[in-house]
C-alpha cells in the first residue's frame, strides 16, 4: 500500500483534463530546432540512419525522422529536440524543419476537405491497419483510449469493421504481403473516407523505406489527410492532430 501511495504521488493525476495542454518533460523528444550554429554538414548527415537530414539550408524530414537523437546527441548546440508533441500535419511540407527556423507545426484550413469537418466534426470512428508495423505505433493508439488519455470523450473510437468506419489509420511500411489486405480495408470504407499515416514507418517506410519486400503504391492513388509523425507517435501528437483534422475547420 505505501508503495502504491508513493507512485501515486510521484506520477500525479493521471488522468489527462485538457489534452491540448499538456507540457511534457524528458525524456520526450518532439519537434526539433536546428539553430545557426556552423557544424561538420558532412558528418551531421552521415549521422542519420534513416537520410532525414538535408543541407542548404540544413533541415530535418520530421517525416522520416525516427527521433533517435543522434544528431542533437553530437551537435546539442546545432540541433535540440523540444517537448512541442503537436507536431501532426495535413501538409507534408510542413514535416521539414528549417534551420533557424522555430515555429510550431500545424494544419492547413485550406486543405482539410470540406466533408471531414461537415461529417466527422462531432465523431470519427476509424479502423486500424497494421501493414507489416512492429507494434510500436499500434500500442501508442491503444494507449490513446486508455483512461488517461480518453480518445472517446471526442466522439474518436477505432472499430473492428471497417464497414463501420469513416478512414482508416495506417501504422507500418506497407509491406508486399499487406497491399493487398490495405486495399480490401480501404475500399469496405464507405464514403467519405479519410486516410491517416501514423508513425515514420507509414509516412515515408522509415528504416525500411528501401526494403524490396514493401509496396507502397497505395499511398499513390490517395489523398492522404493527416501526417502523424513519430517512432512511435505519442498519443498526444495523434490525438491532437485528428482533433485538428475534424474540428479546425469548421
Amino acid at each position: 500500500m505505501i508503495n502504491t501511495l508513493k507512485i501515486l504521488k510521484h506520477q500525479g493525476n493521471q488522468f489527462i483534463k485538457d489534452v491540448t495542454k499538456v507540457v511534457l518533460q524528458e525524456p520526450f523528444h518532439g519537434r526539433p530546432v536546428i539553430s545557426n550554429v556552423k557544424v561538420d554538414e558532412f558528418e551531421l548527415i552521415n549521422l542519420c540512419p534513416v537520410g532525414a537530414i538535408k543541407t542548404q539550408p540544413i533541415q530535418i524530414d520530421l517525416g522520416k525522422c525516427t527521433f533517435c537523437s543522434e544528431c542533437a546527441i553530437k551537435f546539442p548546440d546545432k540541433i535540440k529536440f523540444t517537448a512541442d508533441y503537436k507536431i501532426s500535419t495535413n501538409d507534408p511540407l510542413s514535416l521539414i524543419i528549417k534551420e533557424g527556423v522555430d515555429k510550431t507545426i500545424e494544419l492547413n484550413p485550406g486543405l482539410i476537405r470540406q466533408e471531414i469537418s461537415s461529417f466527422f466534426h462531432d465523431s470519427l470512428k476509424l479502423r486500424q491497419v497494421s501493414a507489416a508495423g512492429d507494434n510500436s505505433a499500434e500500442l501508442e493508439l491503444n494507449a490513446a483510449g486508455n483512461v488517461n488519455f480518453d480518445i472517446g470523450r471526442f466522439g474518436i473510437e477505432f472499430v473492428a469493421s471497417p464497414r463501420h468506419a469513416d478512414g482508416i489509420v495506417i501504422t507500418g511500411p506497407i509491406s508486399e504481403n499487406m497491399a493487398m489486405p490495405l486495399q480490401i480495408c480501404y475500399d469496405a470504407v464507405p464514403d467519405p473516407k479519410i486516410i491517416i499515416l501514423c508513425g515514420v514507418d507509414a509516412i515515408s517506410g522509415g528504416i525500411f523505406s528501401d526494403s524490396p519486400a514493401l509496396n507502397r503504391k497505395f499511398l499513390d492513388k490517395y489523398k492522404v489527410d493527416l501526417y502523424v509523425p513519430g517512432n512511435p507517435p505519442h498519443p498526444l501528437t495523434f490525438i491532437n492532430g485528428v482533433l485538428d483534422l475534424i474540428k479546425k475547420r469548421k
